[in-house]
């Protein structure tokens, strides 16, 4: 038997019934009561105390490299998160260069300042050239960002070896509609400082990069929301390269969604408090799952 109509009939017109735009809803219900009320979303914790503060957000990063092992974004030494210190911001902290990101604990991070010196951090004090070229060229033209990420995660890699930008075509990807851009240039293993600043350069003010022949970069002004762009762009990423070969197959494109509604969308889940929210059942549940020892 099919399931009742959620469209109620209006007056006939011309011996015929028009059906209603109008969607039913329980009875004693008026239209206005029947609408969802969005709750107002949480935000991260605010510190007066400085040194408390860099105290949390080195526990964060050190959850943000669990969840990162976790969703398998290492592989061999490469990839890096760095966070923005706030007690000295022209210093960020860093993961040491050959640790596993599924052992890291906040005391194993090291802080390096903007000449690539290691000022402070854990017992392996080895700095990832790339990672500092990369991330401090980005901390250092963004002053809004707290967190950037990067690794060479498999859908991103693959995506990025195209050469072009995301195709808007689920609602996940409205949250990077005119937000991300391609940097479309590959000189090897970041080493040189013109590289990192031309990455900053082409990144601008948005919140992700496709690296042509290299992954993704995401930015955030809180960790979680890096962490988040950078999880959800590989989705995209791995989507759309679905897509495309499953349309391609059947010698069609795929079906892009109307700018319009792009940038509403874009409005409820691209923007950094979305990107915060969207991540916390994430850290919630690393946390949980290694009994926060990352915390160490």
């Amino acid at each position: 038997m099919s399931p009742p109509s959620a469209i109620e009939p209006e007056p006939e017109t011309n011996g015929h019934t028009q059906p209603s735009a109008k969607a039913t809803h329980e009875p004693g219900l008026s239209e206005s009561q029947a609408k969802v009320q969005m709750p107002k979303f949480p935000g991260p914790p605010t510190f007066t105390d400085k040194y408390k503060e860099r105290d949390y957000l080195k526990g964060r990063l050190a959850a943000a490299f669990r969840i990162f092992g976790r969703y398998g974004f290492d592989e061999g030494v490469a990839g890096h998160i760095t966070l923005r210190d706030p007690v000295d911001p022209t210093t960020f902290w860093v993961n040491p260069f050959g640790v596993s990101f599924a052992l890291i604990t906040k005391s194993d991070l090291i802080q390096v300042n903007h000449q690539g010196k290691i000022i402070d951090g854990g017992d392996v004090r080895l700095l990832n050239a790339a990672a500092f070229m990369i991330h401090g060229a980005v901390h250092e033209a963004r002053p809004d960002v707290m967190c950037a990420a990067h690794s060479h995660s498999i859908y991103g890699r693959t995506f990025c070896a195209l050469g072009r930008k995301l195709d808007i075509i689920t609602q996940d990807a409205c949250s990077f509609y005119d937000d991300h851009v391609l940097y479309e240039s590959f000189n090897g293993i970041v080493l040189a400082e013109k590289e990192g600043k031309d990455i900053a350069a082409c990144l601008g003010n948005k919140k992700a990069a496709l690296l042509q022949n290299h992954g993704l970069l995401t930015v955030g002004q809180t960790i979680e929301a890096a962490v988040f762009w950078f999880i959800s762009l590989e989705k995209c990423c791995q989507a759309q390269l679905m897509a495309d070969a499953a349309a391609g197959g059947r010698g069609h494109e795929t079906v892009k969604i109307d700018p319009e509604d792009a940038a509403s969308t874009y409005k409820t889940i691209g923007t950094p408090t979305a990107g915060w929210f969207s991540a916390k059942p994430l850290f919630d549940l690393i946390k949980k799952e290694c009994n926060a020892e990352y915390l160490q």
